[in-house]
Formats: C-alpha cells, structure tokens, sequence
C-alpha cells in the first residue's frame, strides 16, 4: 500500500495539476476520437477497424503508434489472433470479451486491462497496442515493442584489457538483463517508477536486498520521488536532483557504462539507478577513492593491480599540480633547481615576452581548445585534428618565442596524466581545479599551492554521498576497507565488503586467513 500511494503521488506530479480519471465511454468512435484528438491527430497514430471471429458482430479496433511498435509482431501476435479467434461457447457476454480475448487469444507477453483514459495514453505511448471494443468502457492493452535500437557493443569510454567486453545500450529492460545474467540471485531487486511529466521516462532503482544499506535505499527512493520536470532524456537529469552536493568540482555518484563494473558495485552494497534512452547507469554512494578503481583491477594480479591504481592516483596529483608548480618554482623559488637546469630554463625563456603564469594559462586553455574540438569534430578526423593541431601549434608557439620549449612539455605531460583516471568525471574536476592552483601559485608561490590544496582537503572532508563521509575508509580511518583502497590485496584477505557503508550481509567469504588451497 506505501509503494502504491508513492506511485499515485509521483503519477499526479507528472499530470500537472491535479484531476480526477476520465472513465472510458462504451462506444468505440467516442473511445478512438478522444485518444487521437489528445495526440493530436498525429500522423503516425494507426487506427484499424475489424470483427473478431470471437463475437462476429461486435465491431473491435486496435490504435498503435507505428514507430514504437513492431508491425510485424502486431499483425502475428495481436491481430491475426483476433480475427480468427473460435466464437466462444457458451457466448460471451459483451463486457467479458476484452478479458477472455486477452487471456486466451492475444500472445502477448505484458496484458493488461485499463478503464480510464489516461492510463490507456500512458499504454499506448508505451510501446503498447491498444484493443478497443464497441459496447465495452475497457480497452486491452498488449506489450508489443518496436523500433530500432543500438544493440549491445563495446564500451567506448571505459576500455579494459582484460574482462567483459559488453556495455549497456539505451534499452533499460535489456540494461536490467545484462545485470541479471551476472547476478544471478533472488535478492537482486528492481524498482521501476515513471518521472518526467512529458517524456514519462522509465528510471529504475536496482540493489540486493539485505547488502545494500536499508537506509540508503530507501533515502535514494525519495530523492527519486521528489523530481519534478518536464523531462529526462539521459541519467545526467536524474543525477543533479540526487546528488549531495551541487556546488563542488568532486563528483558524488558515478557513472559506467560497463555491466560488470554495475554488478560489482551492487554485490559491495550500492544502489544502482538506470534510466530509460540512456546507456550510463548512476552508482551510489561512492567515496573518492573509488574512481580511481577500474573493473580491470580484479581481473588481474593483486600487484599489477595495486601498481596501476598507485599510478592512477599519482597522475591525478600531477594533472592538477604539475603546472602549478612550473609556475611557482619560475617564478618565486628558483633556488630549487639545479644550477644547470635554471640556466637551460633561463635561456628558454629569454625571449618569451610574458610571465610564467600567462605563458601557462595560455598553453593550457589551447590544449582545452583543442581536445574539445577532437570530440565534436567527425570521429573519423577529430583524433588526427588534436593530435596534429597540438604538434602544429606547440611547435609554431616555441619557434615564434610565445612560449618556452619547458612548458609545452609541461602542458603535455599535465594532459597525458589526465587522461589515466578511469572515470571521466574525476579527470574533469583535476581539470577545473588546475586552473585555480595555476593561480594560486602565480600569485603565491608554494605557499598559494599548500593554501589550495588545504582548502581542498577540507571541502573533500565535508562531502556526503547518500550520508557516507568521501574520504572514507582515509578519514573516518577503516581498515577492513584499506585493503581495496591504495592498494587491492588478494581476494583471499578481502573478507568483508568494501562499502562505504555499513550494509546488512558484510560478509564475502568466511575464512581469510590463507589461501583456500593451504587451508587445513
């Protein structure tokens, strides 16, 4: 009864203002022309009139939207059906036909009866056909999907080596699918619920039950319940009305396209959050220790593993420092270079007309430039337009004295470290936060740098995902939790869940003392 008055509520929100349901009428022409006079007498709106074998003298009618529904499995499941469908013995009285139809007749594989108007829109727009009969205030509605759709391919974002080689496409049933044949589990639980007032978008909730944490759960489904818009055509919509925090360059959900790093997530007690026309599912809560984990890390050795995230994590700290120190050091600390590299840095610079920090800001904001332009350029050009424009330009910028040869190497070494972190969005907030150090360190020196990056630690240590502190298990300290942290020690000594936070079944595995093939 919680869950149906949670949908009625969500249901009135996307109606605008609140009215009661227009009941269905029983004649069939009164039926059709309200439903096609709502859609506006849309072109792709079908209306075909026929009589049924089943009661030869009722007059039946059948609406669909021909761009959502296959053709071909209206006419072989719904229509075919019909018209050649026994007359029932005894006859049937008139307001039994649409059931007895339905669940004898029709294939279908989702049937249902609806009496009011605008459930019999939400149908329709659905993916549904809609079976109408003169006489009765009820219409039949058949789950026949339809049109075409990207089938499930490679991820393009988040490649590994080695590991599962499927992404999710923009179909939510076949994304919920793809989880299911990994997790194959009766505590795996779906909630689907409709949001958007005009694109009635289905977004789904998944978690398993009794890992993840009830109270995270059930905080996430009234975050969902709250939106109130117009429409949602990707998970990014959904994204900024749950998330914690707005004003922050830290993200605190995250993002895959990749099944297998979904269904890793929900096995250490995550809520996953799917939406329907988008191929990236949403993870909460996250801490922000867990971008710089790729599915890729449990697929390998232990200390292959601890070796690339150690790197993953040094190179975030350069992306953001390294020009920000290159600026200070020039600029306020010379004394810390040796002798003979001030002299190669002084000789570059000898004839560059602006200060360190311009010559940076500028450098910096041309590679922007030009990594924006290789995404929105043709796929086929746009990887060769960067990389020659970078060479072109870098080249032409040191030749005409704009810029040192030091720089153009420290530009590029900043953007190669930026493009390790495996989740995008982490590399985007080192972006925006370079740019703030570079300024720090143009005014201040070191001591603007150690500023910036106390204030940064200080605001990481306020962030919340779903109540779960960001900087967990570093602060508050942890330790089951450090062992998939820095490092990724053996499966064999991770026991417990990596979660964040607490969740019912913490357990993995029961003896970790050793491996399994030296237990006695």
């Amino acid at each position: 009864m919680k869950q149906g008055g949670r949908q009625g509520k969500a249901a009135a929100r996307r109606g605008g203002k609140s009215s009661a349901a227009t009941p269905l009428s029983r004649s069939l022409a009164a039926n059709a022309h309200a439903i096609r006079t709502l859609l506006g007498e849309s072109s792709d709106v079908q209306l075909r009139l026929f009589r049924s074998g089943a009661s030869p003298d009722t007059e039946m009618a059948i609406i669909y939207i021909e761009a959502i529904v296959s053709s071909s499995d209206l006419n072989e499941m719904v229509i075919e059906k019909v018209m050649g469908a026994p007359a029932a013995d005894p006859p049937l009285p008139l307001p039994e036909l649409l059931e007895w139809l339905g669940s004898r007749v029709v294939s279908a594989s989702v049937i249902s009866m609806e009496s009011t108007l605008e459930g019999t829109l939400e149908r329709l727009l659905s993916g549904s056909c809609i079976l109408l009969a003169e006489g009765v205030p009820q219409v039949l509605a058949a789950a026949i999907g339809g049109g075409d759709e990207r089938p499930v391919g490679e991820p393009s974002t988040q490649t590994v080596i080695r590991g599962p080689q499927n992404s999710f496409n923009e179909n939510l049933m076949t994304n919920v699918g793809l989880i299911r044949k990994m997790i194959r589990s009766e505590r795996l639980r779906l909630e689907i619920r409709r949001i958007g007032r005009q694109t009635n978008t289905a977004v789904g909730m998944m978690y398993m039950d009794g890992i993840a944490n009830e109270s995270i759960v059930e905080e996430l489904r009234r975050r969902l319940e709250t939106i109130d818009l117009d429409s949602v055509l990707d998970s990014g919509y959904v994204e900024e009305f749950i998330q914690d925090a707005t004003f922050t360059p830290f993200p605190t959900l995250m993002n895959t396209e990749r099944p297998d790093e979904v269904a890793g997530g929900l096995l250490e007690g995550q809520v996953v959050v799917l939406v329907d026309g988008s191929p990236f599912v949403l993870l909460a809560p996250v801490t922000f220790f867990r971008f710089f984990q790729s599915p890729e890390d449990y697929y390998q050795r232990f200390d292959i593993a601890t070796f690339l995230r150690l790197i993953r994590i040094v190179a975030f700290i350069v992306s953001m420092h390294l020009p920000a120190l290159y600026i200070a050091i020039t600029t306020y600390h010379q004394e810390m270079l040796p002798t003979t590299l001030l002299i190669s840095l002084a000789a570059q610079r000898e004839g560059v007309p602006f200060p360190a920090i311009v010559e940076a800001f500028l450098m910096e904001l041309t590679f922007e430039v030009l990594r924006e332009a290789g995404v929105r350029l043709p796929r086929a050009v746009g990887p060769a337009i960067s990389i020659v424009g970078a060479l072109v330009l870098g080249q032409a910028a040191v030749q005409a004295g704009l810029v040192s040869a030091a720089m153009v190497i420290v530009v590029a070494f900043t953007a190669i470290s930026n493009f390790v972190s495996p989740q995008v969005n982490i590399a985007i907030a080192a972006r925006l936060i370079r740019f703030l150090l570079m300024l720090a360190a143009g005014i201040f020196g070191f001591l603007g740098i150690m500023a910036c990056d106390l204030l940064l630690i200080v605001h990481l240590s306020g962030l919340r995902s779903f109540g779960v502190p960001y900087t967990s298990p570093f602060s508050p300290f942890k330790w089951t939790s450090w062992k998939d942290t820095f490092v990724r020690a053996p499966w064999w000594l991770m026991g417990r869940r990596p979660a964040g936070g607490d969740t019912g079944d913490s357990m993995r595995q029961t003896d970790t003392s050793q491996p399994p093939h030296q237990q006695e």
